[in-house]
């Protein structure tokens, strides 16, 4: 457990401070795709070039590194804690994005992000204190078969549909990414062919192409959140993505439990890690602190319609 906790804490800071300087560099690509009048498609969100140039930043690329860190060490994680309490510390990597945004981003924390991050830091001991042996994790083949075909879909069709919506799309996006990395997390959890090792079971796992799928459709979606604007609702959406679910299906499908008598130590450290982490990001944006936004030249602009969901 205390080897799965640090590895967890270890993924954590490591992803946080990855979103920090994807986050610089998907604003310094922004600002320039913005001035050459090329960031936008005609429903106002990023072309694929302007993501692909966003990916290209040195910043990006030192995140993206990190973030692969991260993977090799939340994967660890999820396969020696119960989902609901790796996700949640993975999860917890805003308090690390919050805290380095001061130093990088040039942001004051105010008095209800402080609290915030309290709260997060409690609900993480609580959680930790209540959580018990994670579940087996053995499923039918069938069921990796799905959880692929359900992956693919959020992918391709959430891809599609956050395009079509354009500008609007910045939760939706971070919602979407946030279920592709809890898709990612369950696919490494269910994963055949590691313990032991038998190298044919693990290739001829789907949930080993669904932790491709879902690792790489989370990572651009994720990319498109940042660059559309609105991070502190897209990140909130991605923490309820990437740690509600997942913790569930760990608890009703995988035989996740808590200690005996501490179920209810469990549900509260987690309701109040969530609220917590979404609570940071809600105020730990930089729109939220004075920073300038991206805009777009005149040309580049598309009228809003009347109606926006």
């Amino acid at each position: 457990m205390l080897i799965g906790l640090l590895t967890a804490v270890a993924a954590s800071i490591c992803y946080g401070t990855g979103s920090v300087l994807q986050a610089v560099g998907s604003r310094k690509s922004a600002q320039r795709e913005a001035a050459a009048a090329k960031q936008v498609t005609q429903h106002g969100g990023p072309s694929l070039s302007s993501t692909a140039k966003a990916a290209m930043t040195w910043e990006f690329i030192a995140g993206t590194i990190l973030d692969f860190v991260g993977f090799g060490l939340g994967a660890l994680a999820a396969r020696m804690l119960p989902l609901f309490l790796s996700q949640t510390v993975i999860s917890a990597n805003l308090v690390i994005t919050a805290v380095l945004s001061v130093r990088l981003l040039r942001i004051r924390l105010t008095r209800p992000e402080w609290i915030s991050i309290g709260v997060v830091c409690s609900a993480l001991v609580l959680l930790a204190s209540a959580a018990g042996p994670e579940g087996s994790g053995r499923t039918p083949i069938a069921t990796h078969w799905w959880l692929l075909a359900i992956s693919l879909l959020l992918v391709v069709g959430g891809t599609l549909l956050v395009r079509a919506l354009g500008a609007r799309a910045a939760i939706l996006a971070g919602l979407l990414s946030g279920l592709g990395f809890g898709a990612l997390g369950v696919g490494v959890r269910i994963l055949n062919g590691i313990d032991p090792f038998d190298a044919g079971a693990l290739l001829t796992d789907p949930a080993l192409y669904t932790i491709l799928v879902a690792g790489v459709g989370g990572m651009y979606l994720h990319t498109v959140a940042l660059q559309i604007g609105s991070v502190n609702g897209a990140t909130a959406a991605l923490v309820v993505g990437e740690t509600v679910l997942p913790g569930m299906i760990g608890v009703w499908w995988l035989g996740d439990a808590s200690r005996p008598g501490f179920a209810w130590l469990a549900v509260l450290g987690f309701v109040l890690a969530v609220t917590g982490a979404v609570t940071v990001a809600w105020f730990g944006a930089p729109e939220s602190h004075g920073a300038e936004p991206v805009t777009l030249p005149e040309a580049a602009r598309v009228p809003e319609p009347a109606h926006v969901p």
